[in-house]
């Protein structure tokens, strides 16, 4: 595919845009002025391959909370502002190395105004960010309701208005919970503006809709060469966003890295818990930067055979099970000892 190459944009100590990687963002959920919690979230985070991540700053207290915060993490921070432009500033004051605003809500001119200065002397890149429930009433009246069209022209007019005030350093995120309204929405601004984009389905939902929605939506986008970061926003754990955005890139060929886990369908063979045993894998092998299959089989039966395309598969019995290397049964043990030995051969893998 054909990448939309954009303008580059430092975020802290790191590049989107241009030709770099797709950067993956989550948000966290604590209370961004409980410092502790909100750092031990961002470095389990950082540790499952968050690049970038965004705090909430609702009030002063929360601003002022970034200084340190900043000093005990290593991923770029982007504090993210709803209506107080003196949140924004403040933000910055303190250490933020992007902000997110939707200058709709931010106020009057002189308002942005102020934020933009402030981010301009500090070289600080703005997210101008709109999302299709804010889109402002005149835009919907003109598009008879809220469409993929509306979203962009809203979002081109908060760009022109920051340029307009001499500075271009900008980032742009528009989303929907609309799937394909926000994929076509992408379509469009992809051909009206170089600044980068973060992509991402809005209010994506639960676990197991959040991730189809996602997928889809983040699929049909990304396969068209649009997006430079990308978030897949679940209702649950940040973790599992991670691990999600990193399923879809890696889907896409668009990483390499990463362990992938394959995992049989349940039947009347399986004497095992599979469902726990790959939940449990899956989890356990987040942590591993290796480029390679893991297989899951729930019975020693079709095992080593299904496993075969693996470079590492367990298979479990009655009381006992197999660990698989490159399709060949490598040695067995007792079924309590399966992941520790899965982990073992993960740890060692580059001595083989």
């Amino acid at each position: 595919m054909e990448r939309h190459i954009t303008k580059e944009v430092q975020i802290g100590n790191r590049w989107i845009g241009g030709n770099h990687p797709i950067a993956i963002q989550s948000m966290t959920n604590t209370k961004t002025e409980d410092v502790a919690a909100t750092v031990a979230q961002i470095k389990q985070l950082t540790k499952v391959g968050c690049e970038i991540i965004r705090c909430a700053v609702p009030t002063q207290e929360a601003a002022a909370a970034l200084t340190e915060i900043k000093k005990q993490i290593t991923i770029p921070l982007v504090a993210d502002i709803h209506f107080d432009y003196r949140l924004a500033i403040a933000a910055m004051e303190h250490g933020a190395d992007k902000i997110r605003i939707n200058p709709g809500n931010i106020g009057s001119r002189e308002r942005v105004k102020a934020v933009v200065d402030v981010a301009k002397e500090r070289r600080i890149p703005i997210r101008v960010g709109v999302n299709s429930g804010s889109l402002e009433k005149g835009l919907v009246e003109k598009y008879h309701g809220v469409t993929a069209e509306g979203i962009v022209e809203s979002a081109m007019d908060k760009v022109k208005l920051i340029e307009d005030m001499g500075y271009d350093n900008l980032v742009i995120s528009i989303k929907s919970s609309d799937v394909m309204m926000c994929v076509k929405a992408h379509e469009l601004i992809a051909k009206q503006t170089d600044h980068p984009l973060h992509v991402g389905i809005t209010e994506a939902g639960t676990l197991i809709s959040g991730n189809i929605k996602s997928a889809i939506g983040l699929g049909l986008i990304l396969n068209q060469g649009i997006g430079d970061t990308i978030r897949v926003s679940l209702t649950g754990d940040p973790l599992e966003e991670i691990k999600s955005a990193k399923l879809i890139l890696r889907t896409l060929g668009l990483r390499k890295g990463g362990v992938e886990v394959v995992s049989c369908p349940t039947c009347g063979r399986t004497r095992i818990d599979l469902i726990g045993l790959a939940n449990q894998v899956e989890t356990m092998v987040s942590e591993f930067p290796l480029d390679i299959k893991v297989a899951v089989m729930g019975c020693v039966v079709n095992g080593p055979g299904e496993a075969k395309e693996a470079d590492i598969g367990i298979a479990g019995g009655v009381g006992e099970g197999l660990i698989i290397k490159h399709g060949e049964i490598y040695k067995k043990v007792p079924e309590a000892e399966l992941l520790p030995a899965l982990r073992y051969e993960l740890e060692h893998w580059s001595e083989d």
